[in-house]
This record gives structure tokens, C-alpha cells and sequence, in this order.
């Protein structure tokens, strides 16, 4: 073989040594770049998945901090219930100390009271006083549980045997409801005309007292002198004021 075949030869193998090169070397460009594709889309579903995830957790928690308003709204209406039980109570006293309606007392029935005169010698109505002076009725609650009242009792004297009777008229005096406790005591006052005449007089020998908005009566015992007989005048000087 002459030198010139040789080196052809030896270029020729050179240059399929390089092609052979060239194709390994894009061969490895093309898997290297496939792989990073590949690689890529699952980064991308692992970020969208993240993407989700986090919406997921951003959901969650506004969903936990609308479960903390909540939370927070139930302490306000718990501490409000209290407020209001407080201020349920304090409506409660008031209106008990008024004996307004709605407070849950009830009204005073004559099985839950005592009556009587106040006999002292400041509660004694003066037998020399010209014209009219004034006697006092005690009411006090004899029961268990706390009552209101208030207005006019009815007052009707009666004589010995019951025959002679006069129901009192009452003043124009205004008046208001009060609240009796257990043991708690009110009293109103009477009008008064004694008189020492032998004509003309009145004598009663009890006092049927009847509570505002009550039928039954309670029976006391007069502890005074005469009364001016007034029964049918117009403006007796003998009458009844409100109770309080």
C-alpha cells in the first residue's frame, strides 16, 4: 500500500471516529435534555401540588379563625348572658322596691296580712280637736313571701251588733304601689271626727278593713270614742286615705 492510500485510510477513520463522536455526543444531549423535561413536569405538578396544598391550608385556616370568631362570639354572648342575668337581677330589685308590674310579685292578699290600729299614745287621735284628726291602720305581711300593695282599702264601720254600718268615702289623695317583705309593715290613715255630743253621733264597735283588690275583709276592734254621724253628707269629715 502506498503512503497516500495510508492516509487516507487514517483520515478516514479519523472522521468516522469524530460522526461517531458527534452522534454519542447529541445522543447524550438529547437524553440529558429529555431528562431534564422529564424531570421538570413532576416539579411542576410537585409545585402545583404545593399550590394546592397551600390553598388547602390558607382555607383551613380561615376556616379555624372563622372557629375562633365563633369561639370568641360564644365568650361575648356567655359574658352578655351574665350581664344580662346581672341585669335581670337589678330590674328585679327595682322593681320590687317600686311594686311596678312585671316584677314577679305578686299582690298582697288579706290571707297574707295582719291588721291594726296603732294605738299608741302619738297614734291616738286627740278628742278635743276641733273639726278632724286622724287614727292609723297597720298592715303588716304576716307571710312567707314578699307582696306588693297599694290605694285605697275599703274601710266599713260597723256598730255592736252589726246593724249600723257606714262605708268610709275616700280622699282624692294620689297614691302608688309599695312592697312588703315578710314581716314588713305599712299603715293609711283615717280621717277622723270625734264628737262628745249625745245627739247626732255614731258609735262603732269594729272596723271591716278590705286590702286594694280584695273581697274578704279583716275585723278589728274601734278603740275610740264617738264619730260625728256624717253616713249621708256629701264630704263627710270622716274618710279614708291611701295606703303608703
Amino acid at each position: 500500500m502506498s503512503a497516500n492510500t495510508t492516509a487516507r485510510t487514517v483520515r478516514r477513520r479519523s472522521l468516522r471516529i469524530a460522526v461517531a463522536a458527534l452522534t454519542a455526543a447529541a445522543g447524550l444531549t438529547l437524553t440529558a435534555c429529555s431528562g431534564s423535561d422529564a424531570h421538570t413536569e413532576p416539579a411542576g405538578q410537585s409545585d402545583a401540588g404545593m399550590a394546592v396544598e397551600s390553598g388547602g391550608t390558607g382555607s383551613s385556616a380561615k376556616e379555624q379563625g372563622s372557629g375562633a370568631q365563633t369561639d370568641s362570639g360564644a365568650k361575648t354572648d356567655a359574658k352578655t348572658d351574665a350581664k344580662g342575668g346581672a341585669a335581670a337581677k337589678k330590674p328585679g330589685t327595682n322593681a320590687v322596691g317600686s311594686g311596678g308590674s312585671g316584677s314577679g310579685v305578686d299582690r298582697c292578699h288579706t290571707s297574707g296580712l295582719k291588721a291594726a290600729f296603732a294605738t299608741g299614745e302619738d297614734a291616738a287621735p286627740d278628742p278635743n280637736a276641733g273639726g278632724s284628726t286622724t287614727t292609723s291602720v297597720v298592715l303588716t305581711n304576716k307571710g312567707s313571701r314578699t307582696c306588693k300593695i297599694g290605694g285605697f282599702p275599703g274601710v266599713d264601720l260597723k256598730s255592736e251588733n252589726g246593724g249600723e254600718r257606714w262605708s268610709l268615702a275616700r280622699s282624692s289623695a294620689k297614691h302608688s304601689s309599695i312592697t312588703l317583705a315578710p314581716g314588713d309593715s305599712t299603715d293609711f290613715t283615717i280621717n277622723v271626727a270625734l264628737t262628745k255630743e249625745e245627739e247626732g253621733f255614731y258609735q262603732p264597735a269594729f272596723a271591716d278593713i278590705t286590702p286594694p283588690n280584695e273581697t274578704k275583709s279583716i275585723t278589728i276592734k274601734w278603740p275610740w270614742g264617738t264619730l260625728v254621724d256624717q253616713r249621708s253628707a256629701t264630704h263627710p269629715a270622716t274618710f279614708v286615705n291611701p295606703i303608703g
